[in-house]
Parts: C-alpha cells; structure tokens; sequence
C-alpha cells in the first residue's frame, strides 16, 4: 500500500483536514467510486483536479445498492493497487470508511429521489437508485466538496444525483466525466473482470448496437424500428436485454420519435454473469 498519499477511515480526521484546506481557501472536488478502478474513474479524478485544488478520492463499497442475489461479496475490492493508481494522477486524499463509519448502529435514514429514478435500471434494481442517493448524500455531508465528479457511463445515476443535489440545495455543483472505452468500444466498468473470454469478445456488440441505432435515428427512423434488428443481433449473441430507450438528456422521458432535441439511447443487458450498461448522446 502506497505511504505517499493520505488515507483516512474516519470521518474526525477527514473534517480536520477538510478544515484546514477550508482555512487556505482550498476548492475541493469529491471522486465517489466504489474502488476497483480503472481509466474510467482515473478520468474522473483528471477532471477533478482541472476544477479544483484539493480532490478527495472516496472508495466505499456501498451495502445499500445491492440486493439479495446481487455481487456485493464478490465485487472487486483491491485497494492497494487503487491507491497505487491514485498516487500517479495527483489526488490529494483517500476516504476510505468501513460500513459503520457511514452507516452506524441505529441508522434507519434513507433518501428516495422519485421521477427520474424509476425508468430504466429503476425497474429492474428498484432498490438501486435509494441506496446511491442515501450513500452520496452521507459522502458529501462528510467530504463538504465544492464539486462532486461522477461518470456519465451511469447516465441515470448522474441525472439522479442532480436532482437529490438541487432538492436539497446542496452547496456542490455535480461534474459529468465522458464514458472512457477499451479500443473496442467496451465502456469501462469494474465489473467487465467478470466476462469470461468469450463474453469479452461479445462484448463491445453494445456499443456496436448503440452506434448504429442512433444513425437510424438521425435520419429519422421512428426508435421501436431502429431498435428492433440491432436488439434481434445482440439476442443472437447471447444478451438478455433488460432495456434499449431513446429518452429526454434532461428528464428521461422516452422518446419515440427523434425530432432534434437533447437525447440519451441508453441500454443495459446481461451477458452471461455480467450485467453491462451503455449509453451515447443524440444530437442532431
């Protein structure tokens, strides 16, 4: 484990260090990742540091957004090596709190963002979004960032975020980082170690479906008829589409028809033991 950059469990050291950044006039951004990073997060941290002079990395592998029968005790966990990565790229400090520094005895508290949370992964994870909205809450009370990064590979999560942060007149304005990808197209994600090698080589066909909806798209096919043969294709390869919509960038209404306005195609599947999410803009 890295000795060069600061790592801290408790939330009374974090504040007394956040305190001192506060005494400098030091603006701070917060990365939350739940470790096991790669390029993607490491992207995340990047951009943080181009808006901010102190960022903190938190690295907390949050209980409350898995259900029975999800990966929570197989999720990759390794945060030597995360640390490692952190220390090249200039973040500042690691918070890195167990399950009791963020949900302590007696916690009974949990944060619902309705509307925006219910489409999409919303229906099949209905538990998913409570638990993201509650931890993200917790990390920025504790971090008090002035910037909050999170990724747009999790678009709905991002959307979710921003209206948990404008409900609550949180004093932190949310950053989107750009989806970082393998060279073929695979979207970067913790959970890409769980694809077996043939699944791997199956894999970027969701980015390859993605691609080619949205040139139908755009030369005005209605969604239900630019979907169906790139779904008919991912089905053949082994995908369990879970869904495959074109909605509103802003709200996540779905879109039938693409008439020019700010869209997200937004898709997520199973590929053998992996569950993969995409997305890309459409904009005409």
């Amino acid at each position: 484990m890295s000795t060069d950059l600061n790592t801290i469990s408790k939330l009374a050291d974090l504040q007394s260090q956040r305190s001192k950044w506060r005494h400098n006039n030091q603006i701070i951004a917060l990365v939350p990742t739940m470790g096991a990073l790669h390029e993607g997060h490491l992207s995340l941290v990047k951009l943080a540091r181009t808006a901010a002079s102190k960022v903190i990395v938190s690295v907390f592998v949050n209980p409350k957004q898995f259900t029975q029968g999800e990966d929570l005790d197989q999720y990759p966990r390794d945060l030597a090596a995360d640390l490692d990565k952190l220390k090249t790229i200039g973040a500042d400090l690691v918070y890195a709190p167990d399950v009791e520094q963020i949900y302590p005895k007696g916690f009974s508290t949990h944060i619902s963002v309705t509307g925006i949370s219910e489409g999409l992964c919303g229906v099949s994870r209905p538990h998913f979004f409570d638990g993201v909205a509650t931890v993200v809450t917790k990390l920025l009370l504790h971090c008090a960032p002035d910037i909050a990064v999170f990724g747009e590979k999790d678009y709905q999560q991002l959307l979710v975020i921003r209206r948990l942060v404008a409900d609550l007149d949180l004093p932190v304005d949310v950053l989107g980082g750009p989806i970082v990808r393998e060279s073929d197209g695979l979207a970067l994600s913790s959970r890409n170690v769980y694809l077996s090698k043939t699944d791997r080589q199956s894999a970027p066909l969701l980015w390859k479906a993605l691609i080619e909806t949205r040139a139908q798209l755009l030369q005005g096919v209605p969604m239900q008829q630019a979907a169906s043969q790139t779904s008919e294709q991912l089905i053949k390869a082994g995908f369990i589409l879970d869904y495959f919509e074109l909605c509103d960038a802003r709200t996540l209404a779905p879109i039938h028809q693409y008439e020019g306005k700010p869209a997200r195609l937004l898709i997520a599947s199973m590929l053998g033991r992996t569950r993969l999410i995409d997305n890309i803009s459409v904009i005409g």
